[in-house]
């Protein structure tokens, strides 16, 4: 396979996956021991790393979510804690939450490896939350919150790819995600209010988006070669059937 046939075939995976333990009853108790609601939890979870930064900046890092929505679950958080300590607990929820779901799949302890190999290679080029990520520590040393982290980081690096290729396919991110599977129901979870634009016209752009996102994250996946890039794809297919109902369908955002 070649890096841009393993992140093509990897990507609906690691976003799925990435995104799961955000999903965990345990997790999203957090935010009410930090004081903040679920969108605040999430909103500066996913943006803390940057630190102690404006809304408006956070708004174009994450890209696909509206800056209104943004600045209220941005502002909310800061009112109580400190962004960076969100980001630092939503981190140790993914450890934890990879050390009690993954630990037990076979060849966790590969798939670790594979994904902490291509995160490092990647170019975090235009990528700031991927970067500010790649920066944090990992808590959790078990194979499983390595895998977890792992999944969480590359996640963020597929993302930021798909913010870069959808701004020079001409679309903006709410265009990007009408055009997507979630369609207007996305747009809303996103915090886009209605009305919005025809989505006809925008699916052959979102399908380029989607070509140029591959090829964007194809340094990570050639640092594995292509034996390591097919053993990554059965891993990660063999995670993702182990957990079952635990994944599902990844977001827009």
């Amino acid at each position: 396979m070649t890096p841009e046939q393993v992140a093509s075939a990897t990507k609906p995976m690691v976003l799925d996956l990435g995104d799961a333990f955000t999903r965990c009853p345990i997790t999203l108790r957090r935010a009410r021991l930090l004081g903040i609601s679920g969108w605040a939890f999430y909103v500066s979870g996913r943006a803390g790393a940057l630190g102690d930064v404006r809304a408006e900046t956070v708004a174009a890092a994450l890209g696909f979510i509206a800056p209104d929505a943004v600045a209220d679950g941005w502002d909310g958080a800061a009112r109580t804690v400190r962004p960076f300590e969100v980001a630092a607990a939503t981190l140790a929820e993914c450890c934890r939450w990879g050390s009690q779901h993954l630990d037990v799949v076979r060849g966790i302890e590969r798939l670790a490896v594979l994904l902490e190999c291509a995160s490092a290679a990647a170019d975090a080029s235009g990528m700031p939350l991927f970067a500010a990520w790649r920066a944090m520590p990992v808590p959790g040393r078990t194979a499983g919150a390595r895998a977890a982290a792992g999944l969480r980081l590359l996640r963020e690096h597929f993302t930021g790819a798909y913010l870069l290729a959808v701004r020079a396919s001409g679309m903006t991110p709410l265009e990007a995600v009408l055009a997507g599977p979630e369609g207007e129901a996305g747009a809303m979870a996103c915090g886009w209010p209605p009305p919005y634009p025809p989505i006809g016209p925008l699916v052959r752009r979102r399908l380029w988006a989607e070509a140029v996102t591959d090829r964007l994250a194809a340094p990570a996946f050639a640092a594995l070669g292509p034996a390591g890039g097919a053993e990554l794809l059965d891993l990660l297919t063999e995670t993702r059937a182990h957990l079952g109902p635990v994944a599902r369908s990844y977001p827009a955002a």
